[in-house]
């Protein structure tokens, strides 16, 4: 039996107090990885996790509030983590937000906030964090997509194009640092029951059910369970690589 093993290991999640995010922090936690909450505005969902961690694991954990779309408060998360825990050896950049509009509708600052959060907010974390590995010639980077970014939907090109930039951008970073044993990946996540998902009118959430091979919605668990495997050593030789987790919906 395989045994992902991240002790000592420090791990920043982004956009981490629930959902896809939690459930990451958790499972990274529970392979012994010390864990910083990254949130915007759910404070008491971060509190909540931080001390569900620390109540079943013996692991360091942190809480941060952050804007990943602003550098200055990008600057004081890391100056903070530095400062309690140490340079971090995973990140796994998972801030998003979504504005549906079909284009013709779509307003200026539906299109920039979306790109400023999804895909400036990863170039920021990344640009700040890359350092601490680079000195230790080793870490894990971890960016979450989506399927969508792959396929392209209806009413939400800014998404798209956010999440199709975490790609290209993963991409070179990988070739970029895979000398300084720094392994880059993405997941494209298809539907995965989080809040995002869960405000789909009902008739939109049946439709993409039925069309999902599996028959079934993933949990972020799915998602978490691939995160810990791509930060371990078992995942030492992946690099640069798209993975799904869309029950088939996308393949």
């Amino acid at each position: 039996m395989l045994t992902i093993d991240l002790s000592n290991k420090n791990a920043l999640v982004t956009g981490s107090s629930r959902g896809i995010g939690a459930a990451i922090c958790y499972k990274l936690a529970q392979a012994g990885a010390n864990v910083i909450i990254n949130y915007n505005t759910n404070f008491t969902q971060a509190q909540e996790l931080a001390d569900k961690i620390k109540s079943d694991f013996n692991v360091k954990v942190l809480t941060f509030k952050a804007n990943v779309a602003n550098l200055n408060e990008v600057k004081e998360m890391k100056e903070f983590i530095h400062s309690n825990l140490g340079k971090i050896d995973i990140l796994v950049n998972n801030t998003g937000i979504n504005r549906d509009k079909l284009l013709r509708n779509l307003a200026d600052e539906e299109w920039f906030e979306v790109i400023n959060i999804n895909l400036n907010g990863v170039f920021y974390v990344t640009r700040e964090f890359i350092g601490d590995m680079i000195e230790k010639r080793y870490g894990r980077i971890i960016n979450i997509s989506s399927i969508i970014a792959l396929s392209g939907s209806a009413g939400q090109t800014n998404y798209c194009a956010s999440k199709a930039g975490v790609i290209g951008f993963s991409k070179a970073l990988a070739r970029e640092y895979a000398k300084r044993n720094i392994t880059v990946n993405v997941i494209a996540p298809g539907y995965i029951e989080t809040d995002m998902t869960n405000k789909l009118p009902e008739k939109i959430k049946e439709s993409i059910i039925n069309s999902i091979p599996l028959g079934r919605t993933g949990k972020p668990e799915d998602v978490a369970n691939l995160v810990a495997f791509l930060a371990s050593d078992l995942a030492s030789y992946i690099t640069g690589e798209v993975i799904n987790i869309s029950g088939g919906l996308y393949m």
